[in-house]
């Protein structure tokens, strides 16, 4: 092996392993370890009567929160002045709806798929370069561009698996926190207190945002801008028939208590047409795992003995 390919060798590897470091640190929560590092230091240094220096508390920070992330970062910067706007609001629209996965922003989502397309081209083309396969430079950049592209799209499939996980749980958790509200509204709490007590009772994407919904409130929101806020940051019809329901009773005057039943019953009746949804799909796929695994498992178990005595019988003398 030249030296050149040695030289273009160790430099891809260097490539990957420094993309490996940048996405775990790009899917951890960077923004509350430094407030917390920099808050005990804080305190350390209040209680014992040290003078407060900026560099040194800078310093105290761990490598990869005062290098690595902010590289991370710039990547995402720069990716960012290539990126339409359309996509980068698009961007912002999914993490609203994924729950701000890691605290993760636009900036930090581009730098992830910018990683994740260096690392899989990367690797791919480190494992052509190792194994010496003997097919031409075409196919190896083919498939090198196209591992590279799938990988950049990677992190936004992962990002739509994280929507689902979360609606589906908030689809879930709907018809009891309504008879939570039911229950506490019936009882003579107002409705920002009542989704105050849900979002004290349990510790849940829909608790979550109902405890968003009420900080906007008091910091000054409008209740029903607040909830339509809520309702397009979740983005499932269920929240949005429940917030425009909420809207409509309180400037018609209708009894809020009896809105929160009925649309108690309206969720527990809808879990309960999307679980035999879900239950009739059952059939379907499972028809994938059992026409390429069990059934052809099944026939070589079926039909092997019959075939070892055909093989060994006058029929089977005669293809010999």
């Amino acid at each position: 092996m030249s030296s050149i390919m040695i030289g273009l060798l160790v430099l891809v590897g260097l490539v990957v392993i420094i993309a490996i470091v940048l996405v775990v640190i790009g899917l951890r929560n960077p923004s509350y370890q430094n407030s917390r590092i920099l808050q005990e230091r804080l305190e350390e240094m209040t209680t014992t009567g040290e003078v407060l220096n900026l560099e040194k508390i800078e310093l105290s920070l761990p490598f990869s929160e005062r290098v690595i992330y902010p590289i991370a970062r710039k990547l995402g910067e720069i990716a960012i002045r290539f990126t339409p706007q359309n996509a980068l609001q698009d961007t912002a629209k999914k993490l609203e709806l994924a729950g701000s996965p890691g605290k993760l922003d636009p900036t930090m989502m581009m730098a992830l798929q910018f990683i994740s397309f260096v690392f899989f081209g990367g690797m791919m083309f480190l494992l052509f370069t190792v194994a010496r396969v003997s097919w031409s430079l075409g196919v190896i950049v083919l498939i090198v561009l196209t591992m590279s592209v799938l990988g950049f799209f990677i992190p936004q499939m992962l990002l739509t698996s994280a929507i689902g996980r979360r609606q589906h749980n908030i689809r879930k958790a709907m018809p009891d926190a309504l008879d939570l509200l039911t229950i506490c509204v019936e009882a003579g709490l107002g409705f920002d207190a009542a989704m105050s007590k849900v979002a004290e009772k349990w510790e849940t994407e829909l608790s979550l945002a109902f405890a968003r919904a009420i900080r906007e409130v008091q910091l000054g929101k409008l209740r029903r801008e607040a909830l339509r806020t809520m309702a397009e940051r979740i983005g499932i019809p269920e929240m949005t028939s429940f917030v425009a329901a909420v809207i409509q009773s309180e400037q018609l005057g209708v009894s809020l208590a009896k809105v929160l039943r009925i649309q108690s019953d309206q969720m527990r009746i809808r879990r309960r047409q999307l679980a035999e949804e879900e239950a009739h799909k059952v059939p379907i796929k499972m028809l994938i795992p059992m026409a390429l695994l069990i059934f052809p498992s099944l026939m070589i178990v079926l039909l092997a003995p019959a075939g070892f005595r055909i093989m060994h019988s006058a029929l089977g003398s005669m293809f010999k």
